[in-house]
């Protein structure tokens, strides 16, 4: 992989920025980073096209809320601001061709069945692949041609201030910018945590019906969906394949599968007896899987890859009473799905550490 060239900052300044180039400050704070952000763009906006005197120069101003006004990850931005490109080159050409009809026949009625018509089959385009840019062709049709009686000028006006604002959010898109990559490491460090929680629960006798227990799961099922929505934002941003990141994915959906197993093959917790026996018999294979969750969830949040290379050897299994080897089976493949996990966030470290 190509590295990327670094230009080493003096101590003082980097004290001074350490609140905005760390990444899970950055992360944390990413509504406030974005309100600033949004402030300071509309206001090169308004000065721009206020100082340059351009007609209807608001339109620029509602571009740039459209493009980067919700709060989105880096890696969303670049094809929003081209689908917004298509749909403002393809709405304003064909405004400016209805503009120049009507002005031509002066039949109002044909404008506006035109425009019905042209509306329809953004419309049917809408639905799937490329709504969003069909979406905006109709708007900014619209806006350019208004009901047919806008005067030319007006439309290129509008078009060039159009195009205006998605240069300015692309530009501004770049200001301490919410990587994808961000949310998809720290949502999983903190899924990974979670899961040595419902673990070391698991294995104290807690009853897998307890509120506690029970939020936990459902926590970690809302994080499990949120990292699958990130993973397209994350594979282009770091150059890493979908295949990657869906195995990734799927080692972390074992694990759930593996903990709720777990949690139903257990002994009574009332059987003090059977669980002291377990909990000895496999004290080493529980002491691997917590080591290996927190090492994952460590690296994942601090940056601290190296831990991923430390590999930690569970003692040779004991017998158990046969009504338990499920549970010792399940436990010993928990600690392979574990390994399996951290080989893949390995061997792709050096991309999702930026």
């Amino acid at each position: 992989m190509k590295l990327q060239k670094t230009f080493p900052l003096p101590f003082w300044l980097r004290r001074v920025l350490r609140p905005l180039l760390d990444p899970y400050r950055r992360y944390r704070h990413a509504r406030l980073i974005h309100a600033g952000r949004i402030v300071v763009s509309l206001l090169a906006s308004i000065l721009l096209t206020t100082g340059l005197n351009l007609p209807h120069g608001e339109w620029a101003s509602v571009t740039l809320l459209i493009v980067i006004g919700g709060l989105q990850h880096h890696g969303n931005i670049g094809k929003k601001s081209i689908e917004r490109a298509w749909g403002t080159l393809i709405g304003a050409g064909l405004g400016l061709a209805l503009v120049a009809q009507q002005n031509y026949l002066g039949l109002p009625l044909l404008t506006y069945v035109l425009m019905c018509l042209a509306c329809g089959f953004f419309a049917y385009h809408a639905i799937g692949k490329g709504g969003y840019t069909a979406l905006l062709s109709a708007i900014t049709l619209f806006i350019v041609a208004g009901h047919g009686d806008n005067p030319m000028s007006d439309g290129l006006w509008r078009t060039v201030d159009i195009l205006i604002g998605i240069a300015l959010a692309l530009a501004f898109s770049f200001a301490l910018p919410l990587y994808a990559v961000y949310s998809w490491r720290y949502n999983l460090a903190s899924g990974l945590r979670d899961c040595a929680q419902v673990h070391a629960r698991l294995i104290n006798g807690e009853s897998v019906s307890s509120d506690e227990l029970v939020r936990l799961m459902n926590r970690l099922n809302a994080t499990m969906l949120q990292l699958r929505s990130l993973m397209p934002s994350v594979s282009k941003e770091v150059k890493v394949s979908m295949t990657q990141l869906d195995e990734i994915q799927r080692l972390f959906r074992m694990c759930l599968s593996s903990l709720e197993l777990l949690g139903n093959l257990r002994p009574n917790v009332n059987d003090e007896g059977a669980m002291a026996v377990l909990r000895d018999n496999l004290l080493g294979e529980h002491r691997k899987i917590r080591h290996q969750f927190i090492a994952m969830a460590r690296a994942l949040q601090a940056g601290a890859i190296d831990r991923l290379e430390r590999q930690m050897d569970a003692p040779p299994l004991r017998a158990v009473p046969a009504e338990w080897v499920g549970y010792q089976m399940m436990t010993v493949q928990l600690s392979h799905t574990l390994d399996a996990m951290q080989g893949k966030l390995a061997r792709t470290a050096r991309r999702w550490k930026i």
